[in-house]
C-alpha cells in the first residue's frame, strides 16, 4: 500500500500543476462565457455541457479496463496547437476562437498523462465541450434573420390552417386580439444550438448503428424549427382563446416555452429512435460453407454464427 501511494504522487502533482495552469490561462475566457450563459438565453445550456462531459467520461470508464497508461510527449503537439489558437483569438479579440483553444489543450493533457489510450477514452467528452462556446457575432447575425423570418411565416401559416385570423407584417404576427413579435431572441437560433448539442449527446450515448446516429444529429435542425414554430403557434392560440389581455400567452411565450420545448424535443427524438429500431434492423452476417458431402455431391450450409474453423471437405466413398 505504501508503494502504491508513493507512485501515485507524481501523477497527482502533475495533474494539479496542469489544472492550475489551465485555470490561470482560461479564467478570463471562462468568466466571459459564464456571463453569456447567464444573460443570453441562446446559451443557457452552457452550464450543463461540462456536467454532461464528466458524465460521459464516467460512462466510458469501461474502455480503460486493461489499458496500460503511459505518459507521452506527443501530447505537447496538441498543447502547442492550443497555444497557437489562443494567440490567434487574442490577436483578433475573438472570444469564440479563444474558447476553442481549450479543446486541444485538454487533448494534449490527456496524451501527456496517459498516452493514446487516455485520448481514445476522453475525446468524445472533450469534443462535446464545443457546445459551451458561444458562436461569433458574425455567425449569429448571419443565421438570426433567416430563422426569424422562417419562424414568422411558418407560424402564421399554421395559425391560418387552424382557423385563426393571422397575417404577418414583417416579423410581427397580427391576430384578432393581439400580436406576436418574433424578435431576434425568438428566432429559433437558441433552440437550434441547444437541440444540436442534445442530439450529439444522445448520439454519443445511445447504442445504435453509425447511420442512425448521423441521422439523429442531422434531425436537430428540423426538430428545432418544429419546436419554435409550435411555441409561436401555441402562443397565438392562447392569445385567441383566453381573454385576459394576453397575460397567459406572454407568460408562456417568454418564461415557460423554453422549458416546455426541451421535453417536446426529447419526445420527438424518442419517436425517431423508435422508428429507426423498426425500420433499420441490423442483420447478422452469414457465412456460406461449400464442400463435398459423403454422397459425392456439392452441399452448401449457412451459419448464423460462423465458427472461425472451417471443416475440411471429405471425399465420398
Amino acid at each position: 500500500m505504501i508503494m502504491r501511494r508513493v507512485t501515485r504522487w507524481p501523477l497527482i502533482t502533475s495533474l494539479a500543476v496542469l489544472a492550475v495552469g489551465l485555470l490561470w490561462a482560461f479564467w478570463p475566457i471562462l468568466v466571459a462565457m459564464a456571463q453569456r450563459w447567464s444573460h443570453d438565453p441562446r446559451y443557457a445550456h452552457g452550464y450543463l455541457v461540462p456536467m454532461f462531459s464528466l458524465a460521459m467520461l464516467w460512462m466510458r470508464r469501461s474502455q480503460m479496463a486493461g489499458e496500460e497508461l503511459r505518459a507521452s510527449s506527443r501530447g505537447l503537439a496538441f498543447i502547442a496547437l492550443g497555444a497557437v489558437i489562443l494567440l490567434v483569438g487574442g490577436y483578433f479579440r475573438q472570444g469564440s476562437i479563444e474558447g476553442l483553444a481549450l479543446l486541444p489543450y485538454l487533448a494534449g493533457v490527456a496524451v501527456v498523462l496517459g498516452g493514446w489510450p487516455a485520448l481514445r477514452w476522453s475525446w468524445p467528452a472533450i469534443m462535446f465541450l464545443v457546445f459551451m462556446i458561444p458562436l461569433p457575432w458574425s455567425v449569429e447575425n448571419a443565421l438570426g434573420p433567416p430563422l426569424q423570418r422562417l419562424a414568422t411565416l411558418a407560424s402564421t401559416f399554421t395559425l391560418q390552417t387552424l382557423g385563426f385570423m393571422a397575417f404577418a407584417e414583417g416579423n410581427v404576427i397580427q391576430l384578432n386580439d393581439g400580436k406576436i413579435g418574433v424578435v431576434e431572441a425568438c428566432s429559433g437560433l437558441s433552440m437550434l444550438i441547444t437541440f444540436i448539442a442534445l442530439s450529439v449527446g444522445m448520439a454519443l450515448v445511445v447504442k445504435r448503428p453509425i447511420l442512425d446516429r448521423i441521422v439523429l444529429v442531422l434531425s436537430a435542425i428540423p426538430v428545432a424549427l418544429l419546436a419554435n414554430i409550435a411555441r409561436i403557434t401555441l402562443t397565438g392560440v392562447l392569445h385567441e382563446m383566453i381573454n385576459d389581455g394576453g397575460r397567459v400567452a406572454d407568460t408562456f411565450y417568454h418564461d415557460l416555452a423554453g422549458w416546455v420545448m426541451i421535453p417536446f424535443a426529447l419526445v420527438l427524438y424518442w419517436c425517431e429512435i423508435w422508428i429507426f429500431s423498426h425500420i433499420l434492423v441490423e442483420v447478422e452476417p452469414t457465412l456460406v460453407l461449400v464442400g463435398i458431402s459423403n454422397t459425392g455431391r456439392w452441399a452448401a450450409t449457412r451459419a448464423a454464427n460462423p465458427s472461425p474453423v472451417i471443416p475440411r471437405a471429405r471425399r465420398g466413398r
